[in-house]
């Protein structure tokens, strides 16, 4: 399982706002996703690696279930 930010609706959005002024805090929304490792070949990792480094960022390769 992967954790990644929430897709929420207005509803929801709004009664996290109230909260978070309610309570002076930032609330952070996370939901899962079933996910497995994706298999990749040594070239996909190579430009997996490079897309990381050119974008300074970390890419985690996966299948969505």
């Amino acid at each position: 399982m992967l954790w990644g930010f929430s897709v929420l609706k207005d509803e929801q959005m709004k009664a996290i706002a109230e909260l978070e002024e309610k309570l002076d805090i930032t609330l952070l929304a996370f939901s899962g996703i079933n996910i497995k490792n994706a298999e990749i070949t040594t070239d996909d990792l190579e430009q997996i690696k490079k897309l990381e480094s050119d974008l300074g960022l970390s890419l985690v390769a996966v299948k969505v279930e």
